[in-house]
């Protein structure tokens, strides 16, 4: 029988495609309610951490080199009180055989996809990630499908996401682009029904478990570098796979005393779904339309229960400003001869910050990723912005209005960070996920994964609830 093919029909059909898409029944985790085995869906993938770093060495990823940036931390320096002034060192991820850390999570997904007889594999992504699923899909002789948000309802793409559709092609994939808007997933959706590929998601604990080598391998460079851990690791938040599969091979790697910081671009009043403000952004990833919403409800990709849950694991969470991340891409180039994008400028721009409050001894790891192109070098973003009637000046940062202007910092000594209050985000996380419980009381169980899940304990899970009046 022909199934509909409506919007409607595929959404409702979506836990059945996810599931033969993966290979994994998500039900086999859940509770019944809010809570669900978390470590369990991790676990289900059947690779240790030493596994997942063969798959990945076979294909050419990991083992990237720490790179120390130094005319960076000594200009850190110049801004600092005497005595601070962190170390600020690059875990080069640009070097990957796709040219950023997602090949880290596509080798894990592919050689599984590979290993359980999947034909081809299929990821809807603005970007980085289909380059890397195109590449290591190439590698195992699989077929390779792309979805990706790419236009406004004009037909106008940003120059960084174009470049990304151009790399994916370059390396063997097929690429669907879409206008802006709810048709992503369900085109996604309703193409791995019809081809009946291997979905690999960004969210799937075979993509996280394939970013913990990168946390590991930071501690493990440290400790035969320096003696010691990193004091702190600064992480861009985007889907929050990142923040999550880096803190947990820090874990992994005994490194529990390391402060996990999350860095995203402050987009706030501008709709990530909005037509409209769709090209009112001048960097695709990174940045807080996509940052917030996946720390805060997580659970609303392609798959039933996402694996990157970044609020477990972030201490900090702060922001910077378009013009900061681009003055940083500058100054990458410029004073460490290295050209790199802006999803891990992003990181480094707020951690060119973060170095000032750390003492001289300290050791600061960027997780710098990705490679450089066409459309990821500034000048185009800029020439874009000015295109959609942004203005570009020289000043301070703080003047920066999303949508409005991109204020290039005047002098370095105005980076700064804006720290975004985590128990606000944390009650949010809470809010979204009672939905789940569908009107029952909630349980022991359910209290319990809230505060392992927004990082807090029972008593600060409790009193949020008592402030939405849900019963427990």
């Amino acid at each position: 029988m022909k199934l509909a093919k409506d919007y409607d029909s595929v959404m409702g059909r979506s836990a059945d495609i996810m599931k033969a898409s993966l290979g994994l029944d998500f039900n086999d985790f859940e509770s019944g309610s809010v809570a669900f085995d978390y470590e369990g869906l991790m676990k289900a993938t059947g690779y240790t951490i030493e596994e997942v770093d063969k798959i990945q060495s076979r294909t050419g990823v990991g083992h990237t080199q720490l790179l120390e940036l130094r005319n960076i931390t000594k200009l850190a320096r110049k801004y600092a009180k005497p005595g601070y002034g962190a170390r600020i060192f690059a875990k080069d991820e640009a070097a990957n055989a796709s040219g950023s850390f997602k090949d880290r999570r596509a080798a894990c997904a592919v050689a599984h996809a590979k290993k359980l007889g999947y034909k081809g594999v299929i990821a809807a992504t603005s970007g980085n990630y289909g380059a890397a699923v195109a590449s290591q899909a190439a590698m195992q002789g699989m077929k390779c499908i792309i979805v990706q948000e790419c236009y406004d309802s004009h037909g106008v793409g940003q120059p960084e996401i174009v470049e990304k559709a151009r790399k994916c092609e370059a390396l063997g994939a097929e690429v669907i682009q879409l206008t802006v808007g709810p048709e992503l997933f369900y085109e996604h959706l309703s193409v791995m029904e019809d081809s009946g590929y291997f979905n690999a998601s960004l969210y799937s604990p075979f993509g996280i478990a394939g970013v913990e080598t990168l946390g590991y391998e930071i501690a493990m460079d440290c400790r035969e570098k320096f003696g010691k851990d990193p004091d702190m690791v600064v992480c861009t938040q985007a889907g929050g796979g990142m923040v999550t599969g880096t803190a947990r091979g820090l874990i992994k790697a005994g490194a529990t005393d390391t402060t996990v910081v999350a860095a995203s671009i402050d987009l706030t009043g501008l709709h990530m779904a909005s037509d409209e403000q769709f090209n009112k952004k001048s960097c695709t990833t990174g940045h807080t339309g996509f940052g917030v919403p996946h720390a805060t409800n997580p659970d609303t990709g392609d798959v039933p229960r996402s694996a990157a849950r970044p609020l477990r694991y972030m201490d900090r969470y702060v922001t910077t400003t378009q013009g900061e991340v681009m003055y940083m891409t500058e100054m990458l180039a410029n004073l460490e001869g290295l050209e790199r994008g802006p999803a891990g400028n992003t990181a480094l721009a707020a951690a060119f910050a973060l170095a000032q409050e750390l003492p001289e001894d300290a050791i600061l790891v960027v997780t710098e990723t990705e490679y450089t192109g066409a459309g990821k070098h500034i000048q185009p973003q800029l020439d874009f912005a000015r295109d959609n009637g942004i203005e570009i000046v020289f000043g301070d940062p703080k003047d920066d209005v999303p949508g409005k202007n991109i204020v290039l910092p005047s002098d370095p000594g105005l980076f700064r960070v804006k720290d975004m209050d985590l128990d606000k985000l944390r009650k949010s996380l809470i809010k979204r996920s009672v939905p789940r419980a569908n009107g029952k009381k909630l349980t022991a169980e359910d209290i319990a994964f809230l505060a392992a899940d927004t990082r807090s304990d029972e008593a600060f899970v409790k009193a949020a609830l008592d402030e939405l009046g849900v019963e427990y």
